[in-house]
C-alpha cells in the first residue's frame, strides 16, 4: 500500500482491519508513489467518470471510491486512495487536489473550486473533459507527424555508422592502392569516415551532452530560457505550428476559466504557466499588468504586438458583446483547424523526403566508392 504519510497508512490499514507490520518511507526528491504523475488519459478517465456519476446525483466522495475500486492496483488507484482518505478527514475536493501538484495543474484546482463554490461541478468537469480530450488528440497529432521522421533518422544515422566504421575503412585502401587521382567527393567521403571512428563516442554523447547542458542552463537562467523559447518559435515550419499550438491551447483554457467565473487577471495569471513558452508567457504576463493598470482587454493584447491580429480582433467581438468565452472558444478553433491543415499538408511530404535524403547519402557514398574504381578500370 502506497500513501502520503504514515497516519495515513495506518488509518487506511485499520479501516480494513488490518495492523501495520512495516512501512518504508520514500526519499525525498522522488515520486510520490514510485512514478512521476499520472497520464494524461488517466485523467481524463477521472474527469469523464466523475461527470457521469456527479450528473446523475451520485456524491462526489461515493463517486471516487466506485471508482477507485474499479480501478487496478497501481498509481492511480493509490492516488484515488489518497484522495479519498484526504476528503473523509475533511478537505474539500480542490484542497484535495493541491496534494498532488505533478498530477493536476493549476487550471484544473482552480476549476474544481468554482465548480465546488457553485454547486456546478457536473458542468465544470463536462467542459474540463472536452477541453483535455481536444489537447490530447492535438498532442497525438504531433507525436505522430514527428514519429516517423524520428524512426527513418534513427535507420539513417544507424547505416551511415556502420559504412563508416566498417563498410568504408575495408575500401579506402584497395582505393589508395590503385593510385590516380582521388575525386574530392571520396575525399571527404574518407575524412568523414577517419572522423567517425576516431571520434564515435563523441558524435553518441554530444547530442545527449548539448541537450542536458543546454536543458540545466534554461532551468538555471530565466534570460537562457526565454532565447531558447523565442528560437524554438523561429524554426522553419515547426516554429509557426508550435506558435499556434500554444495560442490554440491559451484560448481554450482562458475561455474554459473565464466561462467558469473565474477573474480576467487570474485567468490569465494561471494560463501564464501552462503556455509552456517563456516568450508567450511574457505577452501574457504584459497584458495582464496594463489590464490591472486599467486599459481594456483588447487594446492590452493589442498593446503587446505579439498577438496576431486574429487573437486581438475576436478578443474585441468577445468584450463588446459580453462573450468573450465563446470568441476565445473561436480563436482556439481557427488555431486548431489551421494546425490540422499544415500537419496534414507536412505528413504526405515527409515519406518523399526522407526517401530523398537517404538516396543522396547512399548515393554519395556509393559514388564516391565505385567512382574511383570505375575510373581506373577505364584507363585500362
Amino acid at each position: 500500500m502506497h500513501a502520503a504519510n504514515l497516519l495515513e497508512v495506518e488509518h487506511r490499514l485499520a479501516n480494513l482491519n488490518y495492523d501495520l507490520i512495516n512501512y518504508k518511507e520514500i526519499k525525498p526528491g522522488g515520486s510520490r508513489f514510485g512514478r512521476k504523475k499520472l497520464t494524461r488519459r488517466e485523467i481524463i478517465n477521472l474527469v469523464f467518470q466523475l461527470e457521469q456519476l456527479t450528473k446523475s446525483g451520485v456524491p462526489l466522495l461515493e463517486g471516487l471510491r466506485d471508482l477507485r475500486d474499479s480501478t487496478d492496483p497501481g498509481y492511480f488507484k493509490d492516488v484515488l486512495a489518497s484522495a479519498i482518505e484526504s476528503i473523509e478527514g475533511g478537505k474539500t475536493f480542490s484542497e484535495t487536489l493541491k496534494d498532488f501538484p505533478n498530477d493536476f495543474d493549476s487550471v484544473f484546482v482552480s476549476l474544481v473550486e468554482v465548480g465546488e463554490e457553485s454547486g456546478e461541478l457536473p458542468k465544470v468537469l463536462k467542459d474540463m473533459g472536452e477541453t483535455l480530450r481536444w489537447a490530447d488528440e492535438l498532442v497525438a497529432q504531433a507525436v505522430k507527424i514527428m514519429m516517423y521522421p524520428a524512426i527513418v533518422f534513427v535507420v539513417i544515422f544507424g547505416v551511415t555508422t556502420f559504412m563508416m566504421m566498417y563498410l568504408v575503412p575495408k575500401i579506402v585502401p584497395f582505393i589508395l592502392e590503385m593510385g590516380g587521382e582521388i575525386p574530392f567527393h571520396t575525399q571527404a567521403l574518407i575524412v568523414v569516415s577517419d572522423f567517425f571512428m576516431a571520434y564515435w563516442w563523441a558524435i553518441i554523447i554530444a547530442p545527449v551532452a548539448a541537450y542536458i547542458f543546454i536543458s540545466r542552463a534554461a532551468d538555471a537562467n530565466p534570460a537562457v530560457r526565454y532565447k531558447i523559447d523565442a528560437l524554438k518559435l523561429k524554426l522553419p515550419i515547426v516554429g509557426n505550428i508550435s506558435f499556434k499550438i500554444k495560442l490554440a491551447r491559451f484560448a481554450s483554457y482562458m475561455s474554459l476559466l473565464y466561462a467558469s467565473g473565474i477573474t480576467v487577471l487570474r485567468s490569465l495569471e494561471i494560463c501564464k504557466s501552462l503556455v509552456g513558452n517563456a516568450v508567450i508567457s511574457s505577452a501574457i504576463e504584459d497584458v495582464k499588468i496594463q489590464i490591472s493598470e486599467g486599459g481594456s482587454i483588447s487594446e492590452c493584447f493589442a498593446a503587446t504586438e505579439f498577438f496576431p491580429p486574429l487573437v486581438v480582433r475576436m478578443v474585441r467581438v468577445g468584450e463588446n458583446t459580453g462573450n468573450l468565452d465563446e470568441s476565445l472558444q473561436n480563436v482556439s478553433y481557427f488555431y486548431n483547424r489551421e494546425v490540422q491543415e499544415a500537419i496534414d499538408k507536412i505528413e504526405p511530404a515527409i515519406n518523399p523526403l526522407m526517401t530523398v535524403i537517404m538516396g543522396v547519402l547512399l548515393g554519395w557514398i556509393m559514388l564516391s566508392v565505385l567512382g574511383p574504381v570505375w575510373d581506373t578500370v577505364s584507363k585500362i
